[in-house]
């Protein structure tokens, strides 16, 4: 699994520079991802957002999902106007290529030439759009070369020879741009690649995608997520790095953290050895640890974030909660956190330091957990708008009824649903969100909870003891 870790952090050493467009989001931030079925999901924007309000409780931002199932650059050119600039972004991501390079056009004799015909037209599209990016000078612009199409794994259904070589190139293009607009670059897709063949040479049915070799899952949507955060360079930065010597009985290292009040716990101060037998001290983090989630969110895909964790190195880079005690007599010390048993370690081990991080029943742990939650239900929420946008964009358009939610639209909505999976699997939602009061509704209730976030997710002190327990 090393070997893998290696590959892939070679990879996004070539692939990544980070500059200003690719900066961590400031405060204030009002960030639009803009793209297709995989950004409507919502996951991988949701993780961002997540990392962010666990690592950065003071730093408010607002993400929003901007992803239309089905889109090609054609159609977010179109809908830009109605569907991006509302929110008033102040960075913008884009990403674009799964549908663009088609499906069964690959199934047939002219495969090549209608894929470069297509190809060409999502590029004719986005250059349109560009110029809307460009009129948008105050407004940051991250590209993303999106994720791979699983044309490799061994599974039935779905097999389209050759999309991923013209994903390819839309990404190769994606990225130039990016360059000759000094706009920041994420890439997803070549990363991603590298991942899944690696993993295929020991199980031929590995994807981080569905059946269908399109959408990722929980899993595929946290890599995509972290691809993010690396390129924008924030894997330095540890949940909290403390290091103490009980022997001095001091503090040697309080990395985006605070201690206060350390002691030993026979009420030494500070005297040679004073705390080998244990200590207790305040512990006040800045940031809260990332809780990697185990269940399986995704409708009709049973992969869980969890499973991501073997495949990139999450813990090592962007998860560090290190406690580290050195000048401990020999021993077995145990570990509780505001009078909660956390778990023991022998002093050897203590002193090498372990990751606080990686340990679910800490009062961190808890208290991130309930962010996460909180940002589960704020997302809930969002997808029934996209839902109804959805409904907006690619079909009430098409037939001169966007935003015209009357009688007469539903009862279009309804007779489309009973040929149409995809209008189908929106029409409940419709029913509620024709409504503006429903959708206002809905919007209160997300800012709701972002700001119950918000309150959530700032730095609380901790008392934490470490006592001797056996020889």
């Amino acid at each position: 699994m090393r070997k893998v870790f290696v590959i892939l952090l070679s990879v996004l050493t070539t692939g990544f520079s980070v500059n200003a467009q690719t900066q961590p989001f400031k405060t204030g931030d009002r960030i639009a991802f803009v793209g297709n079925s995989i950004t409507e999901q919502g996951y991988y924007e949701s993780y961002i957002w997540l990392y962010y309000m666990l690592h950065f409780p003071h730093r408010r931002i607002t993400i929003f999902n901007r992803g239309i199932g089905g889109d090609v650059a054609k159609q977010m050119y179109e809908r830009f106007d109605d569907d991006v600039l509302p929110a008033d972004p102040t960075v913008i991501c884009l990403t674009f290529g799964m549908n663009d390079t088609g499906y069964y056009e690959f199934l047939a004799a002219n495969a090549d030439s209608t894929a470069n015909v297509r190809v060409n037209q999502s590029l004719h599209y986005f250059g349109l759009l560009e110029q809307k990016l460009k009129a948008l000078p105050n407004v940051r612009k991250i590209m993303i070369g999106g994720s791979l199409y699983d044309e490799m794994v061994k599974i039935k259904g779905n097999y389209f020879p050759g999309k991923s070589k013209y994903m390819g190139k839309i990404v190769d293009f994606q990225e130039q741009t990016a360059k000759d607009n000094h706009w920041g670059w994420v890439d997803f897709f070549h990363p991603m690649t590298t991942i899944t063949l690696q993993q295929q040479k020991t199980d031929s049915t590995f994807t981080l995608t569905g059946n269908d070799r399109i959408h990722p899952g929980n899993s595929g949507h946290f890599v995509m997520a972290w691809l993010f955060l690396q390129a924008q360079g924030l894997d330095t930065l540890p949940v909290a790095d403390m290091s103490i010597d009980a022997g001095g009985l001091h503090a040697d290292r309080e990395t985006n953290c605070h201690i206060s009040n350390l002691t030993a716990l026979n009420g030494g101060k500070g005297s040679p050895g004073a705390a080998g037998s244990g200590l207790r001290f305040d512990y006040l983090p800045s940031s809260l640890p990332f809780p990697v989630d185990t269940v399986a969110r995704l409708w009709g895909n049973p992969h869980r974030q969890s499973e991501a964790i073997g495949l990139i190195p999450f813990y090592d880079s962007f998860n560090r909660e290190i406690l580290r005690v050195t000048g401990l007599n020999t021993g077995n010390y145990e570990l509780t956190i505001d009078d909660r048993k956390i778990g023991a370690w022998t002093a050897a081990e203590l002193s090498q330091g372990i990751n606080l991080a990686k340990l679910t029943n800490t009062p961190e742990y808890d208290q991130a957990m309930s962010v996460l939650q909180l940002n589960e239900e704020r997302m809930a929420l969002e997808s029934k708008l996209r839902a109804y946008y959805w409904l907006q964009f690619d079909y009430l358009r098409n037939i001169g009824l966007k935003f015209k939610d009357g009688d007469a639209t539903t009862d279009s909505v309804n007779a489309k649903a009973a040929k149409d999976w995809a209008v189908a699997s929106k029409r409940d939602n419709y029913r509620a969100a024709r409504y503006p009061a429903v959708r206002a509704a809905w919007q209160k209730e997300m800012d709701l909870l972002v700001n119950e976030i918000y309150t959530v997710n700032q730095p609380k002190t901790h008392l934490v003891e470490i006592k001797k327990i056996s020889e």
